[in-house]
């Protein structure tokens, strides 16, 4: 796609695009260029409530609140048809405003899509109650019932992909939905109030509100209407948000950090290994919260391992983001940028050997970081303990099968694991003594709708995806009914 001028983004309240209350706005960067794209208004306080008013009203007054599954179910499924329809707008939006290759982003734009049709299907063939029946007394069963207004606080790493993994459940169980977006990526946020509002969904239904997470973010949780938060982001970021609804006893879905292991034995299919790694840590230019940003080896093959990927290194594509070559882009914020060349000093003064390819110096006007290697690192170390977020990979070798579990395990973060073994048994017991919420097996990081996502430890609390988003998204209810004239204690009923 051609460039093109992009207009800039008000809030989406009530059915309506607006300014801010206070008419404020902040600028949107390209990180590429670290030119202005456009400016975005600055949702405050007042701007939550209005949004969050909106979202009472639809859920309480509205119709989307009494509509029947079925009809509900036909917005999901337009908003999925509109979302195909502007794939390419939306791939190269992403690109430019968060700097993620497009080879990369085209194929989230149809994820994104598939994300709406998932939560349809899921909504109409497995939101299913169960029916317990006592003898001839009682029959009991339960329903799903929509909680009411959520609230949806989206990353900035593959922000529309992410923003529809949450609005899509939530819409298709019948809740109405406030987002609040990274400040960092506004850009396909706008582009998806754009598509529902396309769609024809109720006023009210969905509302975004673009700000920073200090003002707008904290507003939207500690608002008393809105019943969930939804977040994805930093550890220390979701931990001040359960403090913050805590006085209202709001459920809460987290999706933090991560600090993954890829263990990698010396039986293992090695090339695909390889690949997996360098695909693991380096898409998504490093900013993804399941990379596999520890590498352990086994002690046999440390050295070819090793020399394999500083040959692969130099070769990966660094450039352009809207360049179909491109394979790692820039990171999306200059103060990002910093962050991690930050932790690259780290690692020097820690005594690690920091391997990197030159960087072209065409390109040294935007946020790069070239893929680096850490090498000669050890666990406890800051580099290999505390999340990074860029395109860096931290590697270590192993001996022992119950060693890596213990190095791998001895971290704050439990959110994804990798394991490459051709023994069977021996790839099952590690990655179930691998404390994280999920683990892949001779595989790099493959996502199926229908399975759990999340992590343990600091990496998160509670799942989504597949109908395990039900238990989160939907109250449960408990109906009992008398069948027949079960015995009553009969209180103050004098006996004769």
């Amino acid at each position: 796609m051609l460039a093109q001028k992009v207009k800039d983004v008000p809030l989406y309240i009530n059915g309506e695009f607006v300014e801010a209350q206070a008419g404020r706005t902040f600028e949107n960067i390209n990180p590429f260029t670290n030119e202005t794209i456009n400016r975005v208004a600055e949702g405050r306080e007042e701007d939550i409530a209005l949004a969050v008013e909106a979202a009472v009203r639809a859920f309480q007054q509205g119709p989307w609140g009494r509509m029947k599954v079925k009809e509900r179910l036909k917005y999901i499924r337009k908003i999925a048809d509109i979302i195909d329809a502007h794939a390419e707008e939306i791939s190269y939006l992403e690109s430019l405003d968060t700097g993620l290759p497009i080879r990369q982003t085209q194929k989230m734009a149809a994820r994104a899509a598939e994300n709406f049709r998932f939560y349809a299907e899921m909504v109409a063939s497995r939101m299913v109650g169960e029916a317990y029946q006592v003898d001839d007394e009682f029959l009991n069963y339960t329903i799903h019932k929509p909680v009411g207004v959520a609230g949806l606080i989206t990353p900035w790493n593959a922000p529309f992909m992410l923003e529809t993994w949450k609005v899509a459940p939530a819409l298709a169980t019948g809740n109405t939905v406030v987002l609040k977006p990274a400040e960092w990526s506004p850009l396909t946020a706008h582009k998806l109030a754009e598509i529902i509002h396309q769609a024809g969904l109720p006023e009210g239904v969905f509302n975004v509100v673009h700000g920073f997470g200090e003002t707008a973010g904290a507003a939207l949780v500690a608002h008393p209407d809105v019943r969930l938060i939804s977040f994805t982001g930093e550890t220390a970021t979701g931990s001040e948000i359960m403090k913050n609804g805590a006085g209202h006893l709001k459920r809460v879905s987290m999706e933090l950090g991560g600090k993954s292991p890829i263990i990698v034995f010396d039986d293992a299919d090695l090339d695909r290994a390889l690949d997996a790694c360098i695909w693991g840590i380096f898409s998504f230019n490093g900013e993804r919260c399941t990379a596999n940003s520890r590498l352990f080896v086994q002690e046999a093959i440390y050295d070819s391992f090793v020399q394999a990927l500083r040959e692969r290194l130099e070769k990966i594509v660094v450039g352009d983001p809207l360049d179909q070559k491109t394979e790692v882009g820039p990171l999306i914020h200059p103060k990002h940028a910093q962050r991690v060349r930050e932790y690259i000093r780290i690692a020097i003064e820690e005594g690690a050997e920091v391997v990197q390819p030159k960087l072209d110096e065409r390109l040294e006007g935007g946020n790069f970081v070239v893929p680096t290697l850490l090498l000669h690192v050890k666990n406890h170390m800051r580099v290999a303990q505390e999340e990074i977020f860029g395109p860096v990979l931290a590697v270590m070798s192993f001996q022992e099968e119950e060693e890596v579990i213990e190095l791998a395990n001895d971290v704050r973060y439990g959110l994804a694991g990798y394991v490459w073994t051709q023994d069977v048994s021996r790839a099952h017991r590690v990655a179930q003594a691998v404390d994280s919420g999920m683990v892949w097996i001779n595989s790099q990081n493959t996502r199926d709708l229908r399975i759990p996502f999340g992590g343990m430890k600091q990496s998160g609390i509670g799942r989504e995806g597949g109908h395990y988003a039900f238990e989160f998204y939907t109250e449960m209810q408990v109906i009992h009914v008398a069948l027949g004239n079960h015995p009553i204690p009969r209180f103050g009923k004098a006996s004769s």
